[in-house]
């Protein structure tokens, strides 16, 4: 049997790139103000891994084992992710960002045999230790005190045990990773090593991403796509849990101290990142490619990160979810040259072309299970459904609030497709358009009507910071109403003034088809958006916001 593995391919850059960084994160500053920071090699990085790897082994860890993983981003998470693989056991990966009380009710839905964590989460678990009852192989990264287990710098006190790598297959479990909840509640994803190797297959192919690259990774998970590659990952100073308040000084600050050539965000880093750098004339001169994720990224952010890079340089948008990534890619120049335009006039957003590793089909949308690929109805170019997809990259179930999976997979045989959760078409040129979360469309006595498509009229006004879709009252008979978040600075004080925002804003829909029969506006503050990106609008929470009033 042929070992997959994600972590073996760290061991292969260790052998092709021993002494080169692998890893590189803030450690403080000198004297002087100047920039400090930690480093490990790609033969460190596999060294440690190993006994890392060998100490789980000995503390009684099995392939299949399920450990939380509760650690800040940084060389320790990454060296944990690796040894953890290495091990065989299966990494539970919860975003700390969803708040204490989902954040524990995961954890105890994943039901770990174990957490390796920082002290603070070490001491919780033990106060909670009736939540999690199979706990018993339990790693402090950090003081132990008053719990048992052992720690982290204990177990790399050890001599080096040679190589380590559990005999995984493909199909073998790997990780199991929540999604953020934005539609339904948090759901654990089980991940494959199948599905680990094939997303570094697929990221690399498309991208053209070559060993020695180096890469400033605002999302956590990247860090470890770039160690399987040979790509140096520079940790950035921020919160990864709060993109949105990012710092964009310390961003350029990493890609000026490393010459980065790679850089991984969502989209609310890079509208923070790229504003800064219009408003003081800067340029990220190293960085050639820029991802971002997440969600769709304004037409306007594209540009501005173009005009802030390399010249050569380009933003690409990969498309996907906690449970298929990546499915397809765009980049920022055929945004601009072809697809900007008619997303600002209400075609939806243009999310690009298939990864090759992918298959996809736009299907009738159905409210509840579609159980066999029988009975999904395949739709025509450009006609607006639900993106189903399967392939490497696919995972097949979720581990959790498995009553979901009857709502999200659809059995071909002995394959699965997955049902994205997303509505929109294809055009002739086979790209999607993306029109918003099927779960988010506003059902009037009229017909459907799409989020994205209906939101970009109104988001062209040079106040409107972001505009929001919901509907009012009963399924089927649902009133539209358009809830607008101002740009900062801009939310109408008086009467009159709200009263002008609110007839420019309904010029823009009578000018539409899609928006000619909205009526209703309602002023917002500051949206709810997702954890994980800042970037994803909770329409729900709207809708009950909007509802009340």
């Amino acid at each position: 049997m042929q070992t997959v593995n994600v972590a073996a391919r760290l061991t292969q850059m260790a052998q092709d790139r021993p002494d080169a960084l692998a890893i590189v994160e803030p450690a403080g500053r000198d004297g002087q103000g100047k920039r400090q920071y930690r480093r490990i090699t790609f033969a460190q990085l596999d060294r440690r891994s190993d006994r890392v790897a060998a100490g789980l082994t000995k503390m009684g860890v099995t392939p299949g084992t399920r450990l939380a993983l509760l650690v800040p981003q940084g060389i320790d998470m990454i060296l944990l992710v690796f040894g953890l693989m290495k091990a065989g056991a299966v990494v539970i990966l919860i975003d700390p960002g969803m708040g204490r009380k989902n954040l524990i009710q995961c954890l105890a839905d994943a039901q770990p045999d174990g957490f390796v964590a920082i002290s603070k989460a070490q001491a919780i678990r033990s106060v909670l230790r009736r939540r999690f009852p199979r706990a018993r192989l339990n790693v402090t990264v950090g003081r132990r005190w008053f719990w048992g287990g052992t720690t982290l710098r204990k177990l790399l006190k050890k001599p080096w045990p040679g190589s380590q790598m559990a005999p995984t297959a493909a199909d073998d479990p790997a990780a199991i990773i929540f999604t953020t909840g934005s539609t339904g509640p948090p759901k654990g994803v089980l991940y494959r090593h199948g599905n680990f190797t094939g997303q570094v297959d697929q990221i690399q192919e498309r991208f053209g991403i070559e060993p020695g690259e180096i890469d400033l990774p605002c999302f956590p998970m990247f860090g470890l796509f770039n160690c399987a590659m040979g790509v140096t990952a520079v940790i950035p100073d921020m919160d990864p849990t709060r993109p949105a308040e990012v710092d964009p000084v310390k961003i350029i600050e990493a890609v000026n101290d490393w010459r980065i050539t790679q850089t991984f965000g969502s989209p609310a880093v890079w509208n923070r990142v790229s504003q800064y750098c219009r408003e003081k004339g800067l340029r990220l001169e190293t960085v050639r490619r820029v991802l971002s994720a997440g969600a769709p990224v304004p037409a306007d952010v594209v540009q501005r990160v173009k005009a802030c890079i390399h010249p050569d340089g380009d933003i690409f948008t990969p498309y996907g979810a906690t449970e298929a990534l990546p499915v397809a890619e765009i980049s920022g120049g055929e945004v601009i040259e072809d697809t900007a335009e008619w997303t600002s006039q209400g075609a939806g957003v243009c999310v690009g072309r298939k990864f090759s590793g992918i298959e996809w089909k736009v299907v009738r949308i159905v409210d509840g299970p579609i159980a066999t690929i029988g009975e999904a109805e395949k739709l025509s170019q450009g006609r607006i459904g639900e993106l189903i997809v399967r392939g490497a990259v696919v995972t097949r179930e979720y581990i959790t609030r498995t009553e979901w999976n009857a709502l999200a997979k659809i059995a071909d045989g002995d394959d699965v497709w997955h049902r994205m959760g997303d509505t929109g078409y294809l055009d002739p040129q086979e790209r999607f358009w993306f029109c918003g979360r099927v779960a988010h469309r506003v059902l009037t006595a009229r017909g459907p009507m799409y989020t994205v498509p209906c939101e970009a009229i109104f988001n062209q006004h040079a106040d409107v910071y972001r505009s929001a879709l919901v509907g009012v009252g009963p399924v089927g008979e649902q009133r539209p109403v358009i809830v607008l978040e101002p740009m900062p600075g801009r939310m109408p004080r008086t009467a009159a003034e709200k009263e002008k925002f609110l007839a420019e804003v309904r010029q823009l829909g009578q000018g539409n088809k899609r928006t000619a029969r909205i009526d209703d506006f309602l002023f917002h503050p500051a949206f709810p958006v997702d954890i994980r990106h800042n970037s994803k609008i909770f329409r729900e929470k709207l809708a009950v916001w909007a509802a009340e009033r």
